[in-house]
């Protein structure tokens, strides 16, 4: 009787993933603002609501506190909020602020978006 012994695959180790969201300099540039002034003591919630044309929208609010549903994000020395049910939609997305002629904003670069409708207020995933 022959017995065979195998050694077990070595374990992977788990890959690291990115980090939930990231602030761009300009987006930490205008969130120190905002916070420094009218919205002081308010933290920036983001979510993502069924909304446009394309399914899903990006949604920012003031909140005195985290809830208990949100995930506290933590870049460049400023804390923003997820709310939990946006975290799959936006792994490894990083805020940015644009300041164009006739328009500022917050926007949202998100490697997991599929496509955006014409008009640019929603994305697909």
């Amino acid at each position: 009787m022959s017995t065979t012994h195998s050694t077990p695959p070595a374990a992977r180790a788990p890959r690291a993933l990115p980090p939930l969201m990231q602030l761009s300099d300009a987006a930490a540039e205008r969130l120190r603002a905002l916070y420094a002034g009218g919205q002081e003591g308010k933290l920036l919630r983001v979510a993502v609501r069924t909304r446009g044309c394309s399914g899903m929208a990006y949604e920012l609010g003031w909140a005195d506190a985290p809830a208990p549903t949100d995930e506290v994000v933590s870049d460049k020395g400023l804390t923003v909020l997820v709310d939990r049910k946006a975290t799959l939609f936006l792994i490894g997305t990083i805020m940015d602020y644009e300041a164009k002629a006739m328009s500022a904003g917050f926007t949202f670069v998100n490697p997991n978006e599929k496509g955006r409708c014409g008009c640019g207020e929603s994305f697909h995933v």
